[in-house]
């Protein structure tokens, strides 16, 4: 998709915003002039709303050059923020995607607030015509009438155009980037293996020139890898330890450890899930998924930050040589591990991908994973869980997720839940306490490989798809926590 802060490149198709209680300036004035204040009269006569997210359409006569106007409420301009202003532009261009328009001329000066900056007005555009225009990507029979897609969006503005440029710019990384997410979170498993996913990521470090780690099966072996090697034992697919580099200071100092689940199909392994829960688990690599679109966005934006990112990727399958229920395993770091329930398999794969994350210079740390059912029922589809050992690094991940509107909610860990995790009569750590607080269990599990180093642990299990679409695109995958993850590294301001 192309965006441009070009004037007037395509008459055709024109988009204004409207504020209520407010007289038309601006781009607005001079279009109600052009059309011989027929915009005043429909708004007197009720016939366009300036109600938030409520649209229009006007078509005016030959003589403008104009075939068709949407004009879009915006609402109390006392209340317009950036999270509205996306909203309001999902919702206008949802309905461009849904009538095959091609390309619009908007009149951003018209979207702007006196809360809202040019800059912003610019990235919310951008950022909500690519999450409103996805479309998932399935593998039906096509007929042959050619799809018609929004190609050309040009923001006409008299503000600062290089200011415009670099709005559209983040916004369109951002909306991108989530999009990426979105598309391998909804991929078939037998589509994305773990070694598809190693080689997505290896397509990543080409274009953006990240330095990257592949490790095999048996170099797993040989560094003593074994959460990921358990969970993987019953799989025909070999596992993936894959990890990214992105050095954005001259010493590798201050890195940020990002760490993804990347379980690519969960069975439960022998604690077999129901038929009816079994549907779905190819989406148990949003973590990864996570982790990649936040990639993809520092790629783009080259924040003076260093990051890791390791993602531990496998299936959890059955087979004669698949882990059970109490066997014993050493995992990189050395702690054992009772396996009491075998579908407790991403916070095993995880376990190591936070070692080696550690081991590589993460001076903190934050993992992504859609690790338990138990944090759907504690807060519900759309709030991720989070649990850390550290209140300021918690504080400015807090931030980040307020400022992309990715709403997160602090679950505790006490030190009855480290005891409780610390159980085994076999082991250092056991990785299924019980049913209650399971959530907070898995949390405090991971939690014993970060150790002393600053982490958050974000569960993405309800957040990183829905069943209801919005304006901001269908049911599926959401792409959560890219926003998130890319803007708390760009904001980051050290180890606490």
């Amino acid at each position: 998709m192309f965006f441009s802060t070009n004037e007037w490149q395509h008459k055709d198709t024109v988009a204004i915003g409207l504020f209520q209680k407010s007289q038309l300036s601006g781009k607005a004035k001079e279009m109600d002039e052009l059309l011989e204040g027929r915009i005043t009269e429909l708004l007197k006569e009720g016939d366009i709303s300036s109600k938030r997210n409520q649209l229009s359409k006007f078509f005016p006569s030959p003589e403008t050059g104009i075939k068709r106007i949407y004009f879009v409420g915006l609402g109390k301009e006392s209340d317009y923020t950036f999270e509205e202003a996306k909203e309001v532009f999902a919702h206008l261009f949802k309905k461009l995607h849904q009538d095959k328009k091609q390309a619009v001329s908007v009149l951003l000066d018209t979207f702007i607030g006196k809360d809202l900056p040019a800059q912003d007005a610019a990235h919310a555009l951008s950022e909500s015509c690519l999450l409103a225009t996805y479309e998932l990507q399935d593998f039906k029979h096509k007929t042959n009438e050619p799809d018609r897609f929004i190609e050309f969006v040009y923001a006409t503005t008299d503000h600062d155009t290089a200011e415009i440029q670099a709005g559209l710019k983040v916004g369109e990384v951002y909306g991108q980037s989530v999009n990426s997410a979105r598309t391998l979170v909804n991929m078939p498993p037998n589509m994305l293996t773990s070694s598809d996913l190693a080689s997505y990521a290896a397509e990543l470090a080409y274009k953006y020139e990240f330095e990257i780690e592949i490790l095999d099966k048996e170099q797993m072996e040989e560094l003593g890898m074994g959460g990921i090697l358990a969970v993987n034992r019953g799989s025909t697919e070999p596992p993936k330890l894959i990890v990214l580099k992105y050095q954005g200071k001259e010493e590798w100092t201050d890195v940020i450890g990002l760490v993804g689940k990347g379980i690519t199909y969960d069975t439960g392994g022998y604690s077999l899930k129901p038929r009816a829960s079994m549907v779905g688990m190819k989406t148990d690599m949003g973590g990864s998924a996570s982790v990649l679109g936040a990639m993809e966005i520092i790629g783009e934006l080259r924040p003076e930050q260093n990051v890791i990112a390791v993602i531990a990727s496998t299936d959890n399958m059955i087979s004669a040589d698949a882990m059970k229920p109490d066997d014993v395993i050493v995992s990189l770091s050395g702690k054992t591990i009772e396996v009491l329930n075998t579908d407790a398999e991403g916070r095993l794969v995880l376990a190591d991908g936070v070692t080696y994350a550690k081991q590589h210079g993460a001076s903190v740390l934050v993992d992504v994973a859609t690790l338990t059912g138990g944090v759907i029922v504690a807060l519900g589809n759309e709030t991720t869980g989070v649990m850390t050992n550290n209140d300021e690094l918690y504080a400015q991940f807090k931030e980040a997720s307020e400022e992309c509107g990715e709403m997160i909610w602090q679950l505790p860990i006490t030190e009855k839940d480290k005891k409780r995790v610390r159980n085994s009569k076999m082991a250092d750590l056991n990785n299924s306490p019980g049913r209650d607080g399971h959530a907070i269990m898995a949390g405090a599990f991971i939690g014993e490989f970060a150790e002393d180093t600053p982490w958050v642990h974000l569960d993405i299990a309800g957040t990183a798809t829905t069943e209801n679409s919005s304006c901001f695109g269908p049911t599926g995958a959401t792409g959560v926590m890219v926003r998130s993850l890319a803007t708390f590294v760009e904001r980051f301001e050290g180890k606490k």
